[in-house]
């Protein structure tokens, strides 16, 4: 019983982690139906932006604001300078956004090497609690926690502020929206470097949890894209459970069983494509 309670709060943790990078890519893919594959960089480059403002400084907070400043704005660049030239064209957005994703990673690996690195955690968060006989470490009941505080906070600025309506009848019908008097491009823009700082603070979360090291925002990126196939284009709540799903299942398949460690992430979206194409809570 002790072996299946660690693993699913250890599911968990991984499921908020992903949630964080997963929400952004969602609202992004469903709101301008960009296909960006170097969503993964930002990650990669979050983790690498809080690791050397962390080693200059020894602030963890202001890594993780600095990190995803700095994110956003290289992926509010990334949309105007690039991506907005291949609007509309599905293989255009894959090759370039691969492209970038090949280049930020080659470049990452130049400056800041290829050994795995791990961020050094805030002090009050080292160690591991106790509970029912239990031990956990206290950084990942801090991740959850943090993971559901953001989960809500974009609930409620997308279901209860005026640019999250723009943000939700972006979804349906741009369109409409420019037709109403709203900047359309102004508003992708803010959208994509919000997506984008999210993914930049998870970068520094996640690197203090898994490290930080080449091939990383591969990995992210695979995951993100089940999360967001699963869970449905532009719906936080499908991104949420999505992550869930995605967390649980690579946390156990990987404990129970480490040779379909990629089977047991991937066989769950493959159902999804085939049974519900649109996702748990996406539209047709």
């Amino acid at each position: 019983m002790a072996f299946y309670t660690i693993q699913i709060l250890n599911g968990l943790s991984l499921a908020m982690l992903l949630f964080l990078i997963a929400s952004g890519l969602s609202v992004i893919f469903g709101l301008m139906r960009i296909i960006n594959l170097a969503h993964g960089s930002f990650y990669l480059l979050g983790g690498y932006f809080g690791l050397s403002v962390l080693n200059q400084t020894g602030n963890f907070w202001l890594a993780i604001l600095v990190a995803a400043a700095i994110v956003a704005a290289i992926g509010m660049v990334l949309q105007r300078v690039l991506l907005e030239r291949v609007h509309g064209n599905e293989l255009g957005q894959v090759l370039m956004s691969f492209g970038v994703l090949l280049v930020i990673s080659d470049l990452a690996l130049w400056f800041w090497g290829g050994l795995p690195q791990t961020l050094d955690r805030p002090d009050f968060l080292d160690g591991a609690l106790r509970f029912a006989g239990l031990f956990f470490p206290k950084y990942r009941v801090a991740l959850i926690v943090c993971g559901f505080a953001v989960a809500l906070a974009i609930w409620l600025i997308i279901e209860r502020t005026r640019i999250g309506a723009v943000i939700r009848a972006g979804v349906d019908d741009a369109e409409m929206v420019r037709a109403i008097g709203f900047d359309i491009k102004m508003v992708f823009l803010l959208v994509f470097g919000a997506g984008a700082a999210l993914a930049g603070a998870a970068g520094v979360l996640g690197g203090a949890m898994l490290g930080i090291y080449p091939g990383a925002d591969f990995e992210v990126v695979l995951q993100a894209f089940a999360v967001v196939v699963i869970g449905g284009l532009g719906s936080l709540r499908g991104a949420f459970v999505g992550s869930l799903l995605i967390g649980f299942s690579d946390t156990i398949g990987k404990a129970l069983l480490p040779e379909f460690a990629m089977f047991t992430i991937f066989v769950p979206m493959v159902a999804m494509l085939v049974i519900r194409p649109e996702g748990l809570f996406g539209r047709a």
